[in-house]
């Protein structure tokens, strides 16, 4: 009895074994592929409990959600008009057929090397059609809506589908970046110096206008001021006259007392005269009769 009942337990042992390596459950999130000794033999991509022979099937699962690919470094590419850029794409994938991917592929490291490599290609062949212009302006939708579709024709054959192909960035490598900015700052410096020099032609004119107008101010200034005084003189000439004609002898102590101030009114002024001369007639008589 005693070996009868170890044997039952062992062959319940083995059959919840079995049993127990038998069931397995594909998440929403999963799709599985069931191998035998290496070999595919069915797929499952719906979610649920599922069955497979034990110890000699296993099961791959693979993931059914969108998976994205982000290469590591930029690439430098050449553009139809010579131009460099660094650039950086980026690509969302499905694996649609589980089966052909294992075949192609086996994993998602496998997978990532191969679309790597294609999309490389394929950014490189579009870009190399391009200008460095439409790059920059809206044809870039066009042009990464190109590659995807080139992209997609060419994993179409890994089981693979490509959602979706982007630019991440595209710059100019660090050298050609360097180059550019030198020449923009020459040619800031250049127009600055344009700028400055055009600045103190336009300063040369105003000053210059502004010293004509000083100079030809002045002369009218002048002019007119002469045209005063000589009218004044005039007018002065005139009294000068009527008041002589009118009264010749309160003309002549006029004129003698100007000439008196004229002569005594500054300091250090000696003069050297006769006490007969006619020039101090006044100070001896008011009529100034010799």
């Amino acid at each position: 009895m005693a070996p009868l009942r170890f044997i039952g337990l062992a062959a319940a042992f083995v059959g919840g074994v079995g049993l127990f390596n038998s069931v397995f459950t594909v998440d929403q999130t999963q799709q599985a592929l069931v191998l035998q000794l290496g070999e595919p033999k069915r797929t499952i991509q719906e979610p649920g409990l599922a069955f497979k022979l034990p110890f000699i099937q296993d099961v791959t699962y693979y993931e059914k959600r969108v998976l994205s690919l982000i290469p590591q470094d930029a690439e430098e590419v050449i553009l139809s008009d010579q131009k460099r850029l660094k650039v950086d794409a980026y690509a969302r994938y499905r694996i649609e057929d589980p089966l052909l991917f294992y075949q192609t592929v086996r994993n998602e490291f496998g997978a990532r090397g191969r679309l790597e490599a294609i999309i490389d290609s394929s950014v490189r062949r579009a870009l190399g059609r391009e200008t460095l212009g439409s790059i920059l302006t809206g044809q870039r939708n066009d042009i990464t809506r190109s590659i995807g579709d080139e992209v997609n024709e060419s994993v179409s054959s890994l089981g693979i589908q490509i959602i979706d192909v982007r630019l991440r960035r595209a710059d100019y490598p660090e050298a050609t970046s360097q180059n550019i900015f030198n020449r923009m700052k020459s040619e800031r410096e250049r127009e600055a110096k344009e700028f400055r020099a055009t600045g103190e032609e336009e300063a040369q004119k105003i000053r210059a206008a502004a010293e004509k107008t000083r100079t030809v101010i002045i002369s009218e200034a002048k002019r007119t001021a002469q045209e005063v005084r000589g009218a004044g003189d005039s007018e002065a000439i005139s009294i000068y006259a009527d008041s002589f004609g009118q009264d010749a002898e309160f003309f002549a102590f006029y004129r003698s007392m100007e000439a008196y101030r004229n002569s005594m009114g500054k300091d250090g002024t000696s003069m050297v005269l006769s006490p007969d001369s006619s020039f101090f007639r006044f100070f001896k008589d008011k009529e100034g009769s010799q």
